[in-house]
């Protein structure tokens, strides 16, 4: 069976969850995505709203199916020996839609081969299939060694809590709402002092309001600190809770940086830069707050840009004053203030 030698690995991935400027609600999913040749096997597809199977949250004996699927020792779930390679990031049925592909072995080899766009049991390889991507052939012993390592580690996105601190308790209380509507779990206290290493072991972030002064924060900092937790400090721009969920969900993105989709965002003088290194959807959503402190919201750009850098106009009333600018795709969320 004729392919090419590919280098296959793992790496944490994320779904980013958010609040829309619409009120809908997305949500966070961590996964382990496929590394081939160096790059997101996802980004090699068209911009996909996708996670693999190898979720966070899929409990431990489905997802030790899941690693054993991929290993060939179980049998496949789809008909012609195909498997879900990406599928729906909010459930599992395949009427949603997946990326499936074929997996067999040569020898010691695994080869993916065939991927196609499936939502029912039989792929249209002529309709649906991605003709440009693979066949892929891994060397039979680092493939094997990548999945079962998953078997050992602690699952991806086990400390998807955050721990809140601030003097807005009304805002907090909206803000650990909204994360925990979209999957994240959060706590609201007014300090760290006292609180046992194994509870603050569980935190994979911790978020300021502004009033938090620098001791306070420079204490909880400490607390973690002895706990030997490294966690993300995230120093909340402002009372508006989208903006507080998208700089959480930025703040607890895993991924190795270099294998992340949107990589920079600066926002100044009315325009917004963009950074992207494969062609994906990007929307762009400004924030402001008016003189009596009320929040508005303004979706100033939704649109496919392909790799490299990107100069956005905005609308000078969507980021009037104090105003934020927050940048969206599938995997990643950055948040930026507006300079002046």
């Amino acid at each position: 069976m004729s392919a090419e030698y590919a280098t296959f690995g793992l790496a944490p991935a994320m779904r980013a969850g958010g609040v829309l400027a619409n009120g809908d609600y997305q949500v966070h999913r961590d996964f382990v995505d496929f590394i081939v040749d160096g790059r997101p096997l996802l980004f090699q597809l068209s911009d996909l709203d996708a996670v693999s199977p190898l979720a966070s949250d899929v409990p431990p004996a489905i997802f030790t199916a899941q690693v054993q699927s991929l290993l060939l020792e179980a049998d496949p779930p789809l008909p012609d020996g195909r498997y879900v390679i990406y599928g729906c990031p909010e459930c599992e049925s395949l009427a949603c839609g997946a990326v499936t592909a074929a997996i067999d072995r040569d020898g010691d080899d695994f080869i993916w081969r065939d991927f196609a766009w499936q939502t029912d049991e039989h792929a249209d390889l002529e309709l649906n299939g991605y003709h440009g991507i693979g066949p892929f052939r891994f060397e039979g012993a680092e493939y094997r060694a990548a999945l079962a390592s998953l078997l050992d580690e602690a699952p991806v996105g086990y400390r998807r809590r955050v721990l809140l601190i601030g003097a807005r308790v009304a805002v907090l209380a909206k803000l650990a709402a909204a994360l925990r509507t979209i999957g994240i779990g959060a706590d609201i206290a007014a300090d760290a002092e006292g609180v046992p290493a194994d509870e603050l072991r569980a935190y994979g972030a911790v978020a300021f309001g502004r009033a938090v002064g620098q001791e306070e924060r420079a204490a909880v900092r400490r607390a973690f600190d002895r706990a030997g937790v490294e966690v993300a400090c995230v120093d909340g721009l402002a009372p508006i809770v989208p903006l507080l969920v998208a700089q959480i969900e930025n703040a607890l993105d895993r991924s190795p940086v270099q294998q992340r989709r949107l990589t920079r965002l600066v926002a100044v003088d009315g325009e917004a830069g963009v950074e992207v290194t494969s062609p994906c959807r990007v929307r762009l959503t400004a924030y402001r707050l008016d003189r009596l402190y009320r929040t508005h919201a303004h979706e100033v750009f939704d649109g496919i840009l392909e790799p490299g850098r990107h100069r956005i106009a905005l609308d000078a009333k969507a980021v009037k004053g104090e105003a934020y600018v927050v940048a969206r795709t599938s995997g990643s969320v950055l948040v930026e203030a507006m300079a002046r």
